[in-house]
């Protein structure tokens, strides 16, 4: 049983994980504008221009890969835009010229685009890129935040200096170790993959790991679930089941939390890991 506090472990618990590159990837903000930068240049020619669909016609029949700015100016990543009104359907391809440029100014004015570009609204298109493309690496947070908690995690596997795998499947342990996991596969119906996997001369460690910023009913599912793992690992010799976890989205399921950490003798949080909890757990 777990000797510990849970009161006073969870009350180290994080509200949020994110580092300092999670809210911004300005490295591919900058790539992305880069990428464009000739083509923005030449469309950038449209900024205050008094004839405006003359010289955006002018610029395209020259100039066709421009098109693949437009779908950007509408903080858009497909080269597709499917578009309908009272005049009609079009699915407006701009990875090459395959419509007409009357389509293709049909669409920049009603967009509302040509009105950007004519009014000056802008001054400078390279710079309206940027910015567009910082909105849109926002919608990259989810990845780089759900990716976070494994990082942390496998920095301080590597800071401890054990022989430890990533994602390794149930199946893969027992046939690399040659040890019988059928206490916890379900009589070998289960197909789960572990985060992490430490190997150390006389154990097993598999390693699961999440941070939960909010609540939900997820997290009290996954408590149950761990519970139940916890609770038949202790089945099999030299064999142990870790859970890293933490954020702020516990303290509405706590209940559930502390059941399974009563059980767990294993369960860890981000503090303990900068304590080097893995220095002794490991040894």
């Amino acid at each position: 049983m777990n000797n510990r506090n849970f009161a006073t472990w969870l009350a180290t618990f994080r509200q949020s994980i994110n580092s300092y590159g999670y809210y911004t990837d300005f490295k591919r903000v900058y790539a992305n504008a880069e990428k464009l930068k000739i083509e923005i240049s030449m469309l950038n020619t449209l900024v205050g221009a008094k004839n405006i669909e003359a010289e955006f016609e002018s610029i395209l029949n020259r100039y066709p890969e421009c098109l693949k700015v437009i779908p950007v100016l509408l903080a858009v990543r497909k080269m597709e835009i499917f578009c309908q009104d009272n005049n009609g359907a079009c699915n407006y391809i701009f990875s090459r010229k395959a419509q007409s440029v009357e389509q293709y100014k049909y669409f920049m004015r009603k967009t509302g685009l040509f009105d950007m570009l004519e009014n000056h609204v802008i001054s400078n298109l390279y710079d309206y890129v940027m910015g567009v493309e910082v909105g849109l690496d926002s919608n990259s947070r989810k990845n780089r935040g759900g990716h976070q908690m494994e990082n942390l995690v496998e920095y301080y596997l590597i800071k401890s200096g054990v022989e430890y795998y990533k994602e390794m499947y149930l199946t893969e342990i027992e046939r690399k170790w040659n040890i019988d996991l059928s206490a916890i596969s379900a009589e070998g119906t289960s197909t789960k993959r572990w985060d992490f996997v430490v190997r150390t001369p006389s154990r097993i460690f598999v390693i699961e790991t999440n941070f939960y910023a909010s609540s939900g009913s997820k997290l009290n599912e996954t408590a149950r679930s761990y519970k139940m793992i916890a609770e038949e690992a202790k089945l099999i010799d030299g064999f142990s089941f870790v859970w890293i976890t933490d954020g702020g989205g516990w303290s509405d399921a706590r209940r559930n939390l502390e059941e399974t950490f009563n059980i767990l003798e294993d369960m860890y949080n981000i503090a303990d890991m900068e304590n080097g909890i893995f220095n002794s757990l490991f040894r």
